[in-house]
Order: C-alpha cells, then structure tokens, then sequence
C-alpha cells in the first residue's frame, strides 16, 4: 500500500513541478500533440470499420438465428474498440516518447538538476539514442500486446469480461505506461530495457501506483496530451528512487550499474559507459 500511494504522489509531484515552470510545460506539450491527432484518426477509422471487422471474423455466426448472431458481433465490436482504446493507451507514451525525444530529454534532465544534480548519460548520437528508443519500445510492445491479448479474450468471460478484466487493463496498462516513461532517466543511466522491468517488477506497486491513475486519465480525450510533461518529470523523481539516486546528486546509478546497465559486483567501480 506504501508503494502505491508513493508512485501515485511521483505521478502528482511530476504535474506540479511543471504546472510551476510553465515554459517546460509548454516544452512538452507539441509531441503529444502530435502523437494525438495519429490516434485520433487510427481510433476513428478503427469505429468506422469495427462492424465490418466483425462480419469478417465471424463468418460462422452466417447462419446463426436471431439474436444470436447479432449479440456474438456485437460483442465482439464492442471488445475490438476496447482493444484498440488497450492498445493506444498502451503505445501511446511509447510513440510520443520516440517523436518527442528530444524534448522529454530535457525535461528530464531538468527534473533532476532540480532535485540535486543530474547523472551524465552516454555519449550516443541523436539517431543511434532514438534507434535505441525505438527497440526498447517494440521489446516492451510486445509484451504489452502479448497481455492484452489476453486480456481480450478474458473479455468474453460472463461477468467477469465485463468488470474484473478491465480492472486487470487499467493494472496492466498503468505498469507499461511507468516502463515506458522510466525510460528516458533510465536510457540516461545506461541501464537496458530488460535490467529497467526487472526493477520495476521488483516494486510493482510503485510502478503500478504511478502508471494506474496516468492510464485511467488517459481514456479521457486531450487528457494524455496535457499530462505527457508532467508524466515525465515524475517518472524521473520515480527513477531517482529505484536508483538510489542521493541528495547531492551524484550520479548513483552509474556506480551501482557499469555499462550496457548490467549490475557491478560490490568493490568493482566501472568506468564510463559507451555508446549503447
């Protein structure tokens, strides 16, 4: 419960610390905005073509009697639009992080000068960190798919479908959305993806109770594009706390990890990380 209520305040501190420096909540506004307007026309063209979807993926119920065949492809309408409001919540950080990288970058980084000093990243070019970005997104896409999946075919489970599943969602979703916002203090620390879920899973309620409150907002239109900036700068306070990281800002993480992000053994000191 502790851990909760911790990401959760992570999550509310991050919106205050840029509702307080405007300029960098202006800053972080354009990729979402950007990202929005791509969702949008995806979702609205997903709507239009849901019904059709379901005839064509139900060829079976043609001969169903009524209402049968009708309440089976409406259901299925129905949890095909879920499906796809799942999925762009959950790629929707992803995408935005990649075309506002930049951006988020220095939020970030910002976040951390504030809070007492702010690690040195690797020295990786512009289009070899976004290249990185990139992959580590798709790694944690798929796994995010891989649950949804599941998860939609739950949503056929009398009552259940309809209330427990889409609880499991918001959980779901909120911990890949904590992933994926991670990311950008975690990338400047040189720890990979698969070392960034190992320690997330080690504290699921944190990531869960930063993550779940942000994909519930998300479901709201233009809410995800005003609080993207924010986001950010709280998965940086969040990161700063599985790392370690301490009050004079140095940078802990580079001591606890050595390059490429894998874990340094007690009395090894590693040297500076290269480019990913």
């Amino acid at each position: 419960m502790g851990d909760l209520m911790t990401g959760a305040r992570y999550l509310g501190q991050g919106q205050k610390w840029v509702l307080r420096n405007g300029r960098w909540f202006g800053f972080g506004l354009l990729p979402a905005l950007i990202t929005l307007v791509l969702y949008t026309a995806a979702l609205i063209a997903l709507g239009f073509w849901a019904d059709d979807l379901a005839v064509w993926a139900t060829p079976f119920a043609d001969g169903w009697s009524s209402p049968w065949g009708g309440l089976l492809r409406g259901t299925f309408t129905v949890l095909l639009f879920a499906g796809g409001l799942l999925m762009a919540v959950l790629t929707f950080t992803a995408v935005t992080l990649l075309v506002g990288d930049p951006f988020y970058e220095s939020l970030s980084e910002k976040v951390e000068e504030f809070e007492g000093g702010c690690p040195e990243g690797p020295d990786v070019p512009l289009l070899r960190g976004l290249w990185i970005s990139l992959c580590d997104s798709l790694y944690v896409l798929v796994r995010a798919l891989a649950f949804g999946v599941v998860l939609l075919l739950l949503g056929f489970v009398p009552v259940a479908g309809q209330t427990v599943v889409p609880v499991l969602g918001l959980v779901v979703s909120g911990f890949f959305l904590a992933l994926e916002l991670t990311s950008v203090a975690m990338q400047r620390r040189d720890i990979p993806v698969r070392e960034r879920m190992r320690l997330l899973r080690g504290r699921k309620a944190l990531a869960v109770g930063f993550g779940t409150p942000l994909a519930l907002c998300f479901l709201v239109p233009l809410a995800a594009v005003f609080l993207m900036p924010g986001a950010v700068a709280g998965a940086a306070l969040l990161v700063r706390d599985l790392t370690g990281a301490p009050a004079d800002g140095q940078p802990a993480a580079r001591e606890q990890y050595g390059p490429q992000g894998m874990r340094a053994e007690p009395g090894h000191r590693s040297g500076p990380a290269g480019p990913a």
